[in-house]
């Protein structure tokens, strides 16, 4: 999907799903109160085909240890809202300059099993950028063909065993990556926004 189509969607009116995210897989979501604010940057490129910039989270973190994840974080009190911390985040992740980021809008907050309310925020980038991914936190950058990762076609309903219950979640593969949960959950939430959408 080009660049400019997205830019165009993500600009008309919406109306947010009540839950957020959570039901596209969970059904009943979670309670709202007594969630970590939380937010996240969708970094398009600004290319032909436009990529989609994912981190592999290095494997001596106490939470979400090596797994693929968008660039975020958790909101500090002197973020002003979860675009700044989005921006933050991925400042601080991957060197990503906050000033060169076209903010094109959020997406629903969506509500994880591990106590965050994370807010999916969309920006486009330059191609060709140089980053650099912090070695306390990241293990690798890599990049997704954004037409890859919204077609349906590639979402995947997958379930396991997670504290002693059954959980679906989403997964979407392009090896030799695997891109699951909260993650993918996003994606396909920003798939089914631009399907609706006119």
């Amino acid at each position: 999907m080009p660049i400019d189509r997205v830019r165009s969607l993500l600009s008309q009116p919406f109306t947010p799903h009540p839950h957020g995210d959570w039901d596209l897989m969970h059904g009943a979501p979670p309670p709202a109160t007594g969630l970590t604010p939380a937010a996240v940057l969708m970094a398009i490129s600004d290319e032909p085909e436009p990529q989609l910039l994912f981190t592999r989270r290095t494997a001596h973190l106490k939470r979400h240890a090596g797994q693929v994840a968008f660039p975020g974080g958790r909101q500090d009190e002197g973020d002003e809202g979860p675009i700044a911390t989005a921006l933050r985040e991925a400042h601080e992740e991957v060197a990503l300059p906050p000033g060169v980021v076209e903010v094109l809008g959020t997406l629903d907050p969506y509500r994880t099993g591990t106590g965050y309310l994370v807010t999916p925020v969309v920006g486009v980038v330059p191609p060709g950028l140089v980053l650099r991914p912090d070695p306390g936190e990241v293990d690798e950058l890599f990049h997704v063909p954004l037409a890859h990762v919204l077609d349906p076609a590639n979402h995947l309903r997958q379930s396991g065993q997670w504290q002693g219950q059954t959980r679906h979640y989403w997964a979407i593969r392009h090896e030799p990556h695997l891109i699951w949960g909260a993650t993918a959950g996003m994606i396909v939430a920003l798939s089914r926004r631009l399907e609706r959408l006119p």
